[in-house]
């Protein structure tokens, strides 16, 4: 992807274009479709069990809403990242929006839970098409500093966007009506989404790739990366439903698929340009950084699932008071995010260590709370570490990818930052799937995906901890 660098790299004036007067107007653009397409990610949890009333659909049914949408927006990310790069990035962005509009209105109008399904993939896809374009104009239109900025608003846009949708879901519930609600939910980012396209047409310049930039979309790498991806999804998915040998089986297969991803885009760099990079990956904090963003959103994403799922059909809260106890996450990322972007260069990755600490804490507060409270007692609880978890995730989403991507030169920031975006979503898609997959009575459930969030979150503070370690040896200044 373009890096928004001029050619010959000089940082000075001298061969720089005057910084364009709409970059700022530019930005306001793309962070509200940002914040549409990622919030869409979480503001249908609250709406599940009215989804399943509506539709009669069946758990694994329910699931596929959320993780399909998950799968979908990672698996575009780099293709749709390239096209956007050698075709304008403008009027890729516009379409994603408008396939993003139709999708929204369709699934919104689900007759049945299949075509639901279906509508969220191709959602999901849009979105996935929409968020290398944001991205991609960031490094186009700001420079230095103010590109620093510009990424520090992307990453609280992603962090409270998707923290506030259950808060937002329970509002549009609430106010429209339990059973047929949820259809607005899905309906709410559409006359945004219109705005979106209007503006973008008058702010975000018309700027084509320059000529020669033209790389191959490498489509038998998107394949097997599917592939992949839904040989492990699927089992968690369906496995209440099929004996543990097909699981395995899946499992097996999943990891035979991707070693041939591998070794297919081992042997297809060579002569193009692969969807995965693998060469970024001999740099050790690029490597530990898209690891641990991974993890981390295989653990945070799913995090206002089960607490929606836990609090509506255990409990018995209404969708609002389900969100308002979710808001209590979005607050504390709020509170901490401009934070974690200023002090970021000087702390470096132990920042990052310190979030997911303050991550686990207030994640791990939760299960004595369940397990010792009950009714209005729990979710106070629940929202005070909630709040915890929320401080550390500030600390966590925009510094991680400052640091991951400060790594990798500036030549190479397009793909690496394309691949990084990959793996939060795909992480997000299998962490969703593997929460899902508890069963039983509803708090049992609830403890038992809470530790899958708790596993998930640990294994990327250990990816931190490592970096550190590695950063300290081999000497490198934080950032």
């Amino acid at each position: 992807m373009s890096t928004g660098v001029p050619a010959g790299g000089a940082p000075g004036l001298r061969g720089r274009k005057a910084a364009d007067p709409r970059r700022w107007k530019a930005l306001t653009v793309c962070l509200i479709a940002g914040f549409v397409t990622w919030l869409d990610i979480s503001i249908v949890n609250v709406a599940l069990p009215s989804i399943r009333i509506a539709l009669d659909a069946p758990p694994s049914d329910l699931q596929w809403v959320v993780s399909g949408y998950a799968f979908a927006f990672g698996l575009v990310l780099i293709p749709a990242g390239r096209f956007g790069d050698t075709h304008g990035r403008r009027n890729v962005f516009v379409f994603g929006v408008a396939l993003f509009t139709l999708a929204s209105a369709a699934a919104g109008s689900a007759p049945e839970s299949n075509w639901l399904i279906v509508a969220r993939v191709v959602q999901g896809a849009a979105a996935g098409v929409v968020a290398p374009q944001v991205t991609g104009l960031i490094q186009q239109l700001f420079h230095g500093v103010e590109r620093g900025r510009a990424f520090g608003f992307l990453g609280a846009t992603i962090s409270i966007s998707t923290a506030v949708g259950p808060l937002l879901g329970g509002l549009l519930i609430q106010f429209s009506g339990g059973r047929e609600g949820w259809r607005h939910v899905l309906h709410v980012s559409i006359p945004i989404s219109i705005v979106v396209m209007i503006l973008a047409y008058l702010y975000i310049p018309g700027r084509v790739g320059e000529k020669g930039q033209r790389q191959s979309k490498d489509p038998m790498g998107v394949l097997l990366l599917a592939a992949g991806v839904l040989l492990l999804l699927l089992p968690l998915v369906q496995g209440r439903d099929w004996p543990a040998q097909r699981t395995w089986l899946m499992v097996l297969g999943a990891a035979v698929v991707l070693a041939g991803l591998v070794s297919w885009e081992r042997w297809y760099g060579r002569r193009h340009n692969p969807i995965i990079d693998l060469s970024l990956f001999r740099r050790a904090s690029y490597a530990l950084g898209t690891l641990l963003a991974t993890l981390y959103f295989g653990g945070f994403t799913a995090i206002f699932y089960i607490v929606t799922q836990y609090l509506q059909e255990s409990l018995h809260y209404s969708a609002l008071q389900a969100g308002l106890v979710s808001a209590a996450f979005a607050l504390g990322s709020a509170m901490s995010a401009a934070l974690g972007g200023r002090v970021v260069v000087r702390f470096g990755r132990p920042l990052v260590v310190f979030g997911l600490v303050l991550v686990t804490v207030g994640l791990s507060a939760t299960e004595p709370t369940v397990r010792l409270l009950s009714g209005q007692d729990t979710a106070v609880a629940i929202s005070a570490a909630l709040f915890v978890a929320g401080l550390g995730n500030g600390l966590i989403v925009s510094p991680n990818q400052t640091l991951t991507l400060s790594a990798v030169p500036v030549a190479e920031a397009g793909a690496a930052g394309g691949m990084l975006q990959t793996g939060q979503r795909i992480g997000a898609s299998i962490g969703m799937a593997a929460v899902g997959s508890a069963h039983g009575i509803y708090a049992a459930a609830f403890q038992h995906a809470l530790l899958v969030n708790i596993l998930f979150v640990l294994a990327a503070l250990a990816a931190a901890i490592i970096d550190v370690f590695v950063e300290r040896r081999a000497g490198r200044q934080p950032g």
